[in-house]
């Protein structure tokens, strides 16, 4: 015969989402962290035969996306200190898939970008994003999806306001 935990613990893992009793909006709020940490996870697991951390591929992302960027404003895209971006940028300078260079505005800045070498990676990093979004909003309109996009440009406003 199950205990009461035994109970709770099997309905929470067939639906982590129907809580009785709890304010939408605080039910809302744990969703959003709960499918944070599942989203995280899952890509994690997929990557992992890539032999490249979450660390490593979220900064490959932030370079891929803002060519030329500072350190100071990498570290910023991930919300980290600048000393921890600068030993991450240092070891994938190392790996052969970031370099440095020299900025012509700011000689004490230096740039950062992707090698040839990230190439073959950030394809598979972006095929496998892509197929983690198609499993995500399978069954979700365009016109749900703008929405959902709107709804959570709200939050985002909301939260970073602090």
């Amino acid at each position: 015969m199950a205990t009461e935990a035994e109970k709770t613990s099997a309905d929470i893992s067939k639906n982590p989402f129907s809580g009785e009793n709890i304010e939408p909006r605080r039910q809302i709020a744990l969703n959003l962290t709960v499918i944070a940490r599942l989203l995280r996870n899952n890509f994690d697991r997929k990557v992992a035969t890539l032999n490249v951390t979450r660390s490593q591929w979220t900064l490959i992302a932030v370079v891929s996306r803002n060519p030329g960027a500072t350190q100071r404003v990498i570290a910023e895209h991930l919300e980290m200190s600048e000393a921890s971006a600068g030993r991450l940028i240092d070891r994938l300078c190392a790996e052969g898939l970031l370099i440095r260079r020299d900025r012509k505005d700011d000689r004490r800045a230096r740039a950062i970008y992707l090698t040839e070498a990230a190439t073959p990676l950030l394809e598979q990093l972006h095929q496998i994003a892509t197929a983690s979004e198609d499993r995500m909003f399978s069954h979700f309109s365009v016109e749900e999806i703008d929405q959902l996009q709107d709804f959570m440009a709200r939050i985002y406003e909301n939260v970073s306001r602090g």
